[in-house]
């Protein structure tokens, strides 16, 4: 019986483990590889008619955990799959990186995470300037939903409202 108690005991501390790694999930690469994953993302963009969403933060941010969380959900990622080529840029403790924040119109010091929408050719079409995702963690799967729908490439025959188009 007491076997079959710390078995149970064990399996509940797995579980629970597992649950709570989420948080410490490696989700931005190394500061260093920023520029050449944008060209990447643009070459690849280029060739499917995607578009570029560039997602500024780090993996001490939980508000970039539960964003990332969001593109991988069941509404959100069939919509970020078909529309867009997404790059993760890591900006360090909020010290790294920050010319490509620049470039891309994203002011760093208002809050991460923070995204830019790019053309097929790298055209700039967007840009979070107020932070509007820095409190992710305190929204809604749907803010992210909305964001994908408004920024996706227009595709013949679609119209905005649709989410699977």
């Amino acid at each position: 019986m007491k076997c079959i108690k710390l078995l149970v005991v064990a399996a509940l501390i797995s579980v629970v483990s597992g649950m709570a790694r989420p948080a410490g999930r490696i989700i931005y690469p190394a500061p260093e590889q920023a520029r050449a994953d944008i060209a990447a993302a643009l070459k690849t963009a280029a060739a499917s008619r995607k578009r570029v969403l560039l997602d500024f933060g780090g993996n001490w941010c939980p508000d970039c955990q539960v964003l990332d969380i969001y593109f991988h959900n069941a509404k959100n990622w069939p919509i970020l799959d078909a529309n867009f080529v997404l790059v993760h840029i890591n900006i360090g403790q909020m010290d790294t990186n920050l010319d490509l924040a620049s470039k891309y119109g994203v002011p760093i010091k208002k809050g991460v995470p923070a995204l830019a929408v790019l053309s097929d050719h790298g055209k700039l079409l967007y840009s979070q300037k107020n932070g509007q995702f820095e409190a992710m963690r305190h929204m809604q799967s749907s803010s992210v939903t909305d964001f994908l729908v408004q920024w996706r490439p227009q595709q013949p025959g679609c119209s905005a409202v649709m989410l699977n188009c």
